[in-house]
Formats: C-alpha cells, structure tokens, sequence
C-alpha cells in the first residue's frame, strides 16, 4: 500500500497520487543522482507524476565536499513513486487526537555544550553560522493518517506533505518552500527567524513586532538569502536572481516566521537543481560545506527525512518541493516516530534562547488544535438595548484577527441593527448569543432569560486539575470549550467551578470572572494568569472600580 498527499502551494489545493506504476527507491549515495535522473525522465517520457522525497543524507550524492553522518540503510536517501495522475481532495477533519510522549535523543547538559562548541567554531573562522538539531523520539501505535491529520490540523501549511508505504510514513506541516519549478521560473523561500505566538492580540502583535525588528533574526535570514542566491545562481540564467521580498513575518498557529523570497529564471532540469542547491542553506549554516562538517561531528543522530525534501515533478517543467521540517517520520517496524527541531546558531545566540527556540517549533507536535467557531453571549433590555455591545465587538473583533478569521463589520453592524428592532417585540430580557463562523459569516440565536434558573445558594468548588495557562484557547470566546466542560463534569454537585493554573493561581469560573474583595478593596486575576477578558471586568478596570492582582 502507497499513499501520497502532497499540498500544491501554486494550484492552492491538497492532491492525491493515483494508480502507481512503479517506485524509484536507493539507499546508496552513490546511486541517489542517477536515481533521480531516472525519476525526471519517467516523468517526461510516460507523462506521468513523481512524488517523493530526498533525506538529508543524500547531500553528498551532489557534492563530495558535503560531510553527513553516516545514513541508517533501512531508511531511504531517495523514495518517488510514479504516478499516471492526480486528484484534488479536502483532507478531512481529524476525528482522534493521539498523544505522543516525546524523548529528547540529547540531555540539555549536552545540548548546551554542543552550543558552546558552535560558538567556538565561530570564533576561530570556521564558520558564520551552524544549524543545530536534535531529534525527539516518541513510540508510535495508531493510524499513521489520522496523526498527519491532527499535525496538519495543528499547523496549516503550504507545503505539507503525506507519504505511506509499508515499511514507513511521513507527515509533514513544513511551512518552507526549498523551491518551486513552473516552466523557466525558480522559486525559493528560506525562513530564517522564529518567535511563538502570543497568547491574546496585544501580545501576539508584539512578538511579531520583535520578530520584524530583530537585528539578529535581519542578519541571520541575509545570510540565507545570500547563500540561497548564490546557490541559485549556478544554475540561473545571466542577471536573473533577485529578491522581491526580505523579512516577510509569517503567521502559523503556534509561531511566526520570518521568510524571505528568492527567484529566478533557468533552463536547468531538476537535477542539475537539486545539484545546485540540495540540502536547502536555510537548515546548514555558512559556509555550506564547512559547516555540514561541523554539524556531522555535533549531532549524535542522523537526520533522515528532517531537513531534506519532500515534493512532486509533474510534466511541462513543473516542480515544487519543501524543506523537510516540522515532520515527523514514522518507522512501523520499530513502533517509533522521530521528529527532527532544530536552529541557526550564530555568535550571539544564547543556548537559553536557542532552547527555547526549539521547544517553540516542537509545539505543533502537542498543540490542540480543534476546529471551532467565535462566539459572544449579550444581554438585551427593553431599556438599554444590547449591554456592553462595544466591549463584546472588541473582543470578537481581537479574537477574529489572532485566529486569521474574516469578519465583515459592515455586514455585522447591519445584522445586529436590525436584530436589535426585531427584538423590540418581545417584553422580556433575552440572551443574544452571537456566533463567527469559519466563513466569517455572523449568526444569531434567542432565548429568553430565566433568573428563576439561578440556584440560591449557588454551588461552588474549586478544580480538581490547573489549566494550562499556555493555552491560547482559554483567553478567547471559542466553541472548544474542552476545558469548561471537563472542570463541570468532574463536579456535578455543583453549579460552577473555580478554575487554578500550574503555579496555583486563581484564574476565573467556567461561566465568569472572579471578583475577590480583600480589606475592602475588589480585586480581579490579571489577564496573564490565563483566562478570558469578561466584557463587564474591562469595563470595571477602565473605571477603576476593580484592579488586576494575583
């Protein structure tokens, strides 16, 4: 059984590889470039469509000078299957959430001695900047897709990418583009540059905002694009490589990307592509060669998959491969997945910030990451009309841009005006609960409130578990609400749940903001301890009336 799926960042639509004529496959360097020569040729002379990869440690088939560990025999240097054609598909939803408990395969004593070994290399010439990675291992039993479904649920990318065979699976988030090939014009997009998303909008902007700023993070992605337009260059027709974007801040779920973008015209084939510029300079350092030799005494493992590429030949000089990162590779035999982290270590790094770093970029491996809707719950009175109507719209509207979901606020504003003459006719108060779909558009729904529902006295307890106040979900009004609704059901003798985080603080109930009075002062538990900004206790903050304390 052979399955690919293979996101085609051009077309903007994930394609399925049908009816398998045959698979090109080695495990010996020597043969890697007449396998791959193979490969095009099937391609252009059976019309057919090739998907595969290339692992890191194939690099020396193209250049002798580029030193790598020793490859594990049982994986492959080169695996593309042929294919005679192609289908457009919706990868569905994933229906199962498989927790992996994942090993780092070096300690963090030896993490930063191989930093300070880096920085030793830098410091006697031997190079400018190493890529440094390791790899986390985990015991792998499941459904190989199912698991590709949740890291592509937890990570959307351009350039993701699924392969299964009997022996092993890839699954793939990569958000790199190593190249892309449409008839003469070569494309590439190093990223070099990393930072975690903010867990609320004013704090996500502001780590985008360091990441754009970061002169390290400037220097570090010019050194890539040079090497990249160098590389590029030997196979570019004359005075054709330019750079029409540099330092482009990505968003991704759980981190921002700085990227850059390089192109050119060619005449070359993918070969001689793949000769020029394989491995990618994003995941080796500068110089290449020098550096390679550095990393293949520092790493303990191989790479394998990890920062080599993944990618499809179509006929007509069509071609688009990634950078193997933010992949994980499943061995069945072994009952084991690895999945490679890594960064670009520079002078001035630190072994704190490069740590960190790599635990940031390992987060799509444990990130949940459900499909879910924005919701605001309003009060209406005959009297007042919508309560609080600008702080709930805020909110929707600051929740609406950290998840990059579309909100028309005319078409909004509209719904809601008319909204608000229908609910004239009724006599009650009502409860408005107002739902942001996917799509970005509103919907509504009406209920009359009950405060007969209300028990006197109201029940309450404190969690039995903490939230994990690193978790993005709980400062936002969304339709998960895996959090709430697993506090309740563990005290079903009560009406709420006073929720705690990991370090013991007080953060919120499952239905409103905590309040407490302290020698007769109000107070209220600051945003940061994890929780979601109730429209009233914005309103009570701005007027002074209550102030934030742990």
């Amino acid at each position: 059984m052979t399955t690919v799926c293979i996101y085609d960042s051009a077309a903007r639509r994930w394609v399925r590889f049908h009816q398998l004529i045959d698979v090109i496959a080695t495990s010996s360097v020597e043969k890697v470039a007449s396998e791959l020569r193979r490969v095009e040729s099937a391609v252009a002379d059976k019309n057919c469509f090739a998907a595969g990869f290339l692992s890191y440690e194939a690099a020396p088939a193209f250049d002798k000078a580029l030193r790598v560990r020793d490859a594990d025999s049982s994986f492959p240097l080169l695996w593309f299957g042929l294919f005679e054609r192609i289908e457009e598909i919706e990868l569905p939803l994933s229906a199962s959430s498989q927790k992996l408990s994942w090993t780092p395969t070096i300690s963090r004593d030896e993490f930063d001695s191989c930093i300070a070994r880096i920085r030793h290399h830098i410091a006697e010439g031997d190079t400018y900047q190493v890529n440094f990675s390791f790899r986390l291992r985990s015991e792998f039993v499941g459904n190989p897709f199912e698991f590709f479904l949740q890291l592509a649920q937890a990570q959307p990318s351009h350039h993701g990418a699924f392969i299964e065979t009997d022996e092993f699976a890839i699954c793939s988030a990569s958000p790199e583009l190593f190249f892309s090939l449409d008839g003469y014009r070569l494309v590439s997009r190093p990223m070099k540059g990393t930072t975690r998303r903010g867990l609320t909008l004013k704090s996500d902007t502001e780590n985008a905002e360091i990441l754009r700023r970061s002169e390290k993070n400037w220097a570090e992605n010019v050194m890539i694009v040079d090497m990249i337009r160098n590389d590029m260059g030997r196979v570019a027709r004359v005075d054709t490589v330019r750079v029409p974007a540099l330092f482009d801040v990505e968003r991704y779920p759980t981190v921002w990307q700085m990227t850059s973008t390089v192109e050119a015209r060619t005449d070359a084939s993918i070969s001689e592509i793949m000769n020029a510029m394989f491995p990618c300079a994003s995941i080796t350092g500068a110089p290449k060669a020098n550096t390679m030799k550095i990393i293949a005494g520092l790493e303990s493992t191989t790479r394998g998959i990890y920062t080599g590429a993944i990618g499809f030949i179509a006929p007509d000089r069509k071609a688009q491969f990634n950078v193997a990162i933010r992949t994980v590779h499943i061995d069945k035999a072994k009952g084991t997945a690895e999945y490679g982290v890594g960064g670009g270590i520079v002078w001035d790094s630190t072994s704190e910030g490069e740590y960190e770093e790599c635990l940031t970029k390992a987060r799509v491996l444990t990130a949940e990451w459900p499909q879910f809707e924005l919701f605001e719950t309003m009060l209406f009175t005959q009297r007042d009309g919508f309560f609080l109507l600008d702080e709930h719209l805020a909110r929707l509207k600051d929740s609406a841009a950290y998840f990059d979901l579309p909100l028309d606020e005319p078409l909004l504003n509209r719904m809601l005006k008319t909204l608000q003459t229908d609910l004239r006719v009724f006599s009650n108060d009502q409860r408005v609960r107002m739902v942001l779909h996917s799509d970005g558009k509103p919907t509504f729904a009406i209920a009359t409130i009950d405060a007969g529902a209300v028990s006197s006295p109201f029940r309450v307890r404190l969690a039995a578990t903490p939230v994990d106040s690193q978790n993005p979900f709980i400062y936002h009004k969304t339709t998960f609400r895996k959090v709430y609704d697993d506090a309740l059901a563990s005290a079903s003798d009560c009406d709420d749940v006073i929720l705690w985080n990991e370090r013991g603080d007080v953060t919120e109930s499952t239905i409103a903001n905590v309040v407490v009075e302290i020698d007769g002062k109000l107070y209220t538990p600051p945003i940061e301890c994890g929780l979601l900004a109730g429209t009233l206790r914005e309103r009570l903050l701005r007027e002074g009336s209550i102030k934030e304390r742990v």
